[in-house]
This record gives C-alpha cells, sequence and structure tokens, in this order.
C-alpha cells in the first residue's frame, strides 16, 4: 500500500430489485458478519464496529444543523446565509437556489459560476420531479481534433484545461432563468440582488478563499496579461479578513438582473465575452466562442432517471451527466448484498462496492454522452438482466482485474471544479443542483471588462479515444468533440424519497469522484444507520476503473480491512487529501430537516 497525495486528476475540485445474480464466486473471507441492531436510516444509531476501538470513522465531530422550515446547505457561508434570508422573506426553493448560484459565482469563484453550467433537480411539494441540463455546450467553431496536432497525438500545452480555447459555451445563467420562470416565487430581481450587494460592497475572505486566490496568482497572470482581477491592489498575498470587491462582476449582475437572459447572451456582456475569446493570450491563443454561439444557447429540460433501491425512490439526473446513470446502477449492483450486516467499509463491504464501481466506469466510458447526439442506452444499462450479465465475472476470492474489464454488451447498440449545494423549503419542495468551471477556478481566464471567471469543461470531452482528462477518466466516440454538443459530466444531484415522501437532497463536487461519493453518503444513512451529518463526515473511499487502484482517505480502512482487500489482489493509496465536499439535507421523522456540510473546506449549512 501507498501512500500518496490525490493524483492529479483529483485535485481540482422504478426497477425491480436485482436478485439471483449468477455469481462465480465464494463466500465473503471477512468477519464482517456479527449480528448488528436494527438500524433505522439516517436517526443515529450508527455504531462503528472493529478490532480498534480508537479507530474512528469520521474525519470530524461536526454536527448537523436543524431547522423546520427551510435549509440551505452550500459551499460557502456568505452564499447559505443568501439562500435562507431569501427563504425568510417567503422565497420558495428555486428562489432560494437561484440565489444561492449567484452568490456562489461572487464569493466562490472556484466553482461558484455564472461562466460554466450544471444540472438543477427539482422536487416540489407534491412529488412531481423535474430536471433542467443547462451544461456548457462546444462552440459552432470546435472540432473532434482540435486538440490533435498533425499525427493525431494531443498537443502539448494543456490546451483543453487552460487558456481561452478551454472554454464551451455557458450555461449557468440560462438555466437560473428558466428554473425561475417555471418555478419562482419572488421576482427575478429580488432573487439576483443578494449576489450584486455581495459583488459591490464585497464580502471577508475566509482562509481557504485567500489560500485559493493566492495559488492562482501566476497563472491568472499568465492567462489575463493586463488584467487585475482577483489580485489586491497592492500586490501583496491575500489573507483571512480581507475584503475582495468585484466591481465589474456586479456590472455584469445588473445586466442579469435588469434584462434577464439577454444580459448575460446578448448586448454587453455578450460583446465583452466573444471579444475576450477574439483576444486570447500569448501563451495559447485565441477561444471559439462567438456572439452567435452566446445568442444559440439554451438549456434543456429532461426527464429525471426514476429508479427504486429497496423502499427508496431515486431521482437523479439522465444524460449529459453520467452521473444518475452510474448511482442507479452502483445502487442495484450492490442491492443483494447484506451491507448492514457486514458494516460500515469492513471489508466486504468495500469489495463489492468497488468491483461495482469498477464495471459502471467502464460502461460510462464507452456509452455515455450527449443523447442530442449519440444514442445512449440509458435503460439498458440500469437493466436488471444486463447487470447480472456484468457481474457475473465477479469473486470474492480476488479482486477483478481492469484490464479484463470493458464497456459491456448491449444488442443493437454500435459505439461511436465543481460545487453542489441543497435546498429545501417549509412546504418540502427540493432542490439539488450542481454546478462547475470543471477544474478549479475554470481555464482561469476572467473576462475583460465583465469580471467573472470561464470554465474550461471542454476537457470533459474525449479529446481522444482512450487518453484520460484532469480526472483520469477515458472516454470513446460517444462523447467526442462536435459543435454545439454538450460534454458528459460526473455531476449527480440527486433526490431521495422514502415510501413515497421527501427524504434525502444529496450531492459533491469532487470530479471524477462524485459518483462514488454521493453512492457512499446514500448507503451510510439507508444502510449504516449514520445521521446526514455524520454520512458527510465519515471517511471515503473511491475507484474509477482506470487506473486500477483504490484511494481512500486517512482512516477509512481498518488495517485489517486493508490486509485483507490488499491479500486479494487490490491496490491501496492512502490519501493525504480528502474525498468529496458534500452538502445535503435529510428529512427526519418528525418533519424537521437536517442540513449537512462537509467540514473538509467552508461548506455551510443554515436553517430556520
Amino acid at each position: 500500500m501507498r501512500i500518496a497525495q490525490i493524483p492529479a486528476y483529483l485535485t481540482l475540485f422504478g426497477l425491480p430489485v436485482v436478485v439471483g445474480m449468477a455469481c462465480k464466486s465464494t463466500q465473503p473471507t471477512t468477519s464482517s458478519t456479527a449480528a448488528t441492531p436494527a438500524i433505522q436510516a439516517g436517526q443515529g444509531v450508527y455504531q462503528y464496529r472493529e478490532e480498534d476501538p480508537t479507530v474512528k470513522p469520521f474525519f470530524s465531530d461536526r454536527q448537523g444543523v436543524t431547522g423546520r422550515n427551510g435549509m440551505v446547505a452550500s459551499a460557502h457561508p456568505e452564499a447559505s446565509a443568501v439562500g435562507l434570508n431569501v427563504l425568510k422573506a417567503g422565497g420558495n426553493a428555486v428562489d432560494a437556489a437561484v440565489a444561492t448560484q449567484f452568490a456562489l459565482a461572487v464569493v466562490y469563484p472556484g466553482a461558484g459560476n455564472i461562466g460554466g453550467g450544471g444540472y438543477f433537480v427539482y422536487r416540489d411539494k407534491n412529488g412531481q420531479a423535474h430536471t433542467l441540463d443547462y451544461r456548457e455546450k462546444a462552440p459552432a467553431g470546435a472540432s473532434a481534433d482540435m486538440y490533435l496536432d498533425s499525427a493525431k497525438n494531443v498537443r502539448k500545452g494543456g490546451l483543453s484545461i487552460s487558456g481561452h480555447l478551454a472554454s464551451g459555451v455557458p450555461g449557468a445563467v440560462d438555466g437560473m432563468v428558466q428554473a425561475h420562470q417555471k418555478y419562482g416565487k419572488l421576482t427575478w430581481a429580488q432573487v439576483v440582488q443578494p449576489a450584486i450587494d455581495l459583488a459591490e460592497r464585497g464580502f471577508s475572505l475566509t482562509e481557504r478563499d485567500a489560500t485559493g486566490l493566492n495559488r492562482i496568482k501566476t497563472d491568472l497572470q499568465t492567462y489575463n496579461p493586463g488584467k487585475t482581477y482577483f489580485m489586491r491592489a497592492d500586490g501583496r498575498a491575500w489573507q483571512k479578513g480581507d475584503t475582495l470587491t468585484q466591481a465589474d462582476l456586479g456590472k455584469t449582475l445588473r445586466r442579469i438582473q435588469s434584462q434577464g437572459r439577454a444580459g448575460f447572451y446578448e448586448g454587453e456582456t455578450a460583446k465583452l465575452l466573444a471579444a475576450e475569446m477574439q483576444r486570447g493570450n500569448p501563451t495559447t491563443g485565441p477561444g471559439l466562442i462567438t456572439e452567435a454561439d452566446l445568442a444559440a444557447y439554451h438549456a434543456v429540460w429532461r426527464d429525471p432517471v426514476r429508479a427504486a433501491y429497496k423502499n427508496y425512490t431515486i431521482l437523479t439526473m439522465p444524460p449529459t451527466s453520467s452521473g444518475g446513470v452510474v448511482l442507479v446502477q452502483l445502487m442495484r449492483l450492490v442491492e443483494q448484498y447484506p451491507l448492514r450486516r457486514w458494516g460500515w467499509n469492513r471489508d466486504s463491504t468495500v469489495q463489492v462496492m468497488v468491483e461495482a464501481e469498477r464495471r459502471v466506469y467502464a460502461d460510462r466510458a464507452k456509452f455515455l454522452g450527449d443523447p442530442d447526439f449519440v444514442k445512449v442506452p440509458t435503460t439498458q444499462l440500469m437493466d436488471p438482466g444486463y447487470l447480472r450479465q456484468r457481474w457475473s465475472s465477479f469473486s470474492f476470492a480476488k479482486a477483478t482485474s481492469s484490464s479484463a474489464v470493458s464497456g459491456g454488451a448491449i444488442p443493437g447498440y454500435e459505439s461511436l471544479e465543481t460545487t453542489h449545494f441543497s435546498v429545501v423549503d417549509k412546504d418540502g419542495n427540493a432542490v439539488s443542483i450542481t454546478t462547475t468551471l470543471n477544474g478549479g477556478y475554470g481555464s482561469r481566464v476572467v473576462v475583460g471588462g465583465a469580471g467573472f471567471l470561464m470554465n474550461n469543461e471542454m476537457d470533459d470531452f474525449s479529446i481522444k479515444p482512450g487518453t484520460p482528462n484532469m480526472y483520469g477518466l477515458v472516454g470513446n466516440q460517444a462523447n467526442a468533440i462536435a459543435p454545439g454538443k454538450r460534454m458528459l459530466s460526473s455531476m449527480t444531484p440527486t433526490i431521495l424519497e422514502r415510501d413515497g415522501k421527501l427524504f434525502m437532497v444529496v450531492g459533491t463536487p469532487g470530479g471524477s469522484t462524485i459518483m462514488t461519493s454521493v453512492f457512499q453518503t446514500i448507503l451510510n444513512v439507508v444502510e449504516h444507520g449514520m445521521t446526514m451529518q455524520q454520512a458527510v463526515n465519515a471517511l471515503k473511499f473511491h475507484h474509477q476503473w482506470l487506473p486500477d487502484k483504490v484511494i481512500f482517505e486517512n482512516g477509512a480502512f481498518s488495517d485489517a480491512t486493508q490486509q485483507t482487500l490488499s491479500q486479494k489482489g487490490y491496490n491501496l493509496e492512502r490519501l493525504t487529501n480528502t474525498l468529496g465536499r458534500m452538502d445535503c439535507v435529510l428529512v427526519r421523522p418528525d418533519g424537521s430537516y437536517e442540513g449537512a456540510s462537509d467540514p473538509r473546506a467552508d461548506n455551510t449549512a443554515r436553517g430556520y
């Protein structure tokens, strides 16, 4: 087992039960079959059972926040306060979510954005669910080989990651406009105003805010020659407590407030963005986004993925997100096993979860892409018969080699940094949103005169089949670049019902680790009896098919579990970094809400 920093690709931030699978397996060779008392999901009766009494399963002892009238959990305390104030002012969950999105664009520039995109999952108080895809698109001038040289090799310089050529057409503003027009209660001006106030008056930096801005100073200077955005006027390093004001961003937000969609996709903001793309920078050259690309962009309403897990219903994003399909596959594959009896992160529990992850990430690479451009076999991938076939090579005796696993066979099919927040209002309307610039601070390009960072989402395409992106994910033709196409995402905003009633709102950033973090957090509550905050605090692990290794937070596995897994052939890497930045809400039996925010960062839950 190696001890490692988080790898480069991770540093940035109703189906029937599957039963009777034909398995080439032995019985689990683990001691994790001791009887456990009855566990009630999310009620804090979880008891850690391990030979070493000093082992703790949690990153911290943070307690959840409770409230009866509303809850907002987001990546930044200022943004959560904005969302809560909107709820207190009579807004519903969608109003609060829109206000939180715009506030994050000001106070959390590493991932909050108006220059990126994301996904919106909404369940109203009557149980109707809707999803909105406001993922970025490739510009009209993009092409499948735009990052390749004459020999069809990926050009050096990280052009899909940094600089103007890395950006797709942003969808965040159109997404928020459409969500608010359809479900909002307060006026548009009311929900945008808090972000304007934060931009123009400024806000006090947290220690993490200051550290992040200092870390990207050189990149800002490289990709934005002559600009001083996100830098102190005196040239010194930012410190905790300093006030960051953003006058140009405030002007952009005022245009959005007064003109709605046209305030971003037309007029002054569109001209500034297109001019920025034309100007480029000396290191990576110009970008491709034009005023015509912006005018043509529209978010898309899609039918949610809806699937059963025991007495729970999972409501989540369909493609272009891969997260919903992957999450359902994972839940289906482990449903047949007694995870509750085996115990949290015991060797057999970990083994079936890892082997499920290995297979579904291979499927992701082969099949998933933009359904407007390629045939995505969403239903087939979640079909019990297909999953039985995928599981037939599993054995408790040893690890399956990823080299022996590829995407499954589906008859008739031919292959061709991020942030999350959860909101629930007093009426039980719930919103789960994951939004992103992709890598931390996106492409590091700030639109001159408009003051916002652009995304580097083009790297989420498969720029060459089999070539890993910044998160180590590989893809195929289904996710190849094409003009107007949305790139595949790992974002997994999700809402759970229990016995037909709202139960949980969950999601996280984390690139390729998003899906496994959401998977574990849900299981921590529904199988291991953790409270919502305990499930967020719990130490995590991750496997994604390629590279073939299990990475885990320090303390996530006991020595006994590590030894057993290593003996079976699993390649384990203990991280000195962390996984996930969860922001979740759980409905407790008395009808009150438990907000859970991740102690690994500045994430904050606020309720009343």
